[in-house]
């Protein structure tokens, strides 16, 4: 009998830990393995070949460390590795283990929610310029606007924790009249990269009053428990001890202090460095 695996969750970064929360707060008996790449984050600028190698490296690792389902919860990773992966590796992989981006189910709860068809989407260089989001509304609705917005700076924002700072208003404001300039029907945006929701609070004082904006955590949580449901076949695969381990390529340290960040609590993370 096989024995159950836990989910595996992989960000480029700290972002995914965002992702990583809400999935604990919708699905806290589901045992999880965090991946984070920290030693060679960030992934926003990197080519689509080093995202895709970084990425298929770090997913083959979760699949050898008995993760049959692994979220790539990184924008970045969704946008550049995660359909190779699926269509070129997983078969010689193992075929009957999975793995999830958070583009897809985004887009789909945006469509639900947007009334004018404007969308805007903050996001780093590397899931503006690989137009993703725009291929993939187009798929459903073509008739949806996605007009993107490049934050480089955001993300540095947050890493070197500035998030709370004056300076961190001035990139802020200065971006989001950028992408209201772009257009003036925007009336949902998305947060297109998982360290945004720190910048939330910040955002939304920038932003028009009729104008949304979406973190991605809770729709990836609830797409992922709807996932399971529509999939007996996997969900029977997963351990349910609401057990959770966290390994970084950085040093414990640095990721321990940003952990508390990303996932806003005061406990000290247990964590371990791997090295590839």
């Amino acid at each position: 009998m096989e024995k159950k695996g836990s989910i595996g969750v992989f960000d480029s970064g700290f972002g995914g830990l965002t992702i990583l929360k809400e999935i604990i707060k919708v699905m806290p008996e589901y045992d999880f393995l965090f991946l984070g790449d920290n030693a060679r984050a960030p992934y926003g600028t990197r080519s689509f070949d080093i995202v895709y190698e970084y990425t298929r490296q770090c997913a083959k690792y979760l699949m050898d460390h008995n993760c049959p389902l692994v979220i790539l919860a990184c924008n970045t990773a969704s946008a550049k590795a995660l359909r190779t992966i699926q269509q070129r590796d997983l078969p010689m992989w193992e075929p009957q283990n999975r793995v999830l981006g958070i583009i897809r189910p985004t887009v789909e709860n945006i469509l639900q929610r947007t009334k004018t068809k404007h969308i805007g989407l903050f996001g780093t260089s590397g899931t503006i310029n690989s137009k993703t989001y725009p291929l993939e509304f187009a798929k459903t609705d073509p008739d949806v606007v996605v007009n993107g917005c490049a934050c480089p700076m955001w993300v540095p924002l947050v890493e070197n924790g500035e998030y709370d700072s004056p300076g961190a208003d001035y990139f802020i404001e200065k971006k989001v009249n950028e992408l209201m300039e772009m257009d003036s029907l925007i009336d949902t945006i998305i947060l297109g990269c998982t360290h945004y929701p720190v910048l939330q609070h910040k955002i939304e004082k920038y932003v028009p009053s009729n104008v949304t904006v979406v973190p991605q955590g809770k729709i990836v949580a609830d797409s992922l428990k709807d996932y399971l449901c529509r999939h007996p076949e996997m969900d029977e695969r997963l351990s349910k001890y609401g057990e959770g381990r966290f390994l970084t390529t950085e040093s414990v340290e640095k990721f321990q202090a940003s952990a508390k960040i990303f996932l806003n609590t005061d406990k000290t993370i247990d964590a371990h460095r791997i090295i590839f």
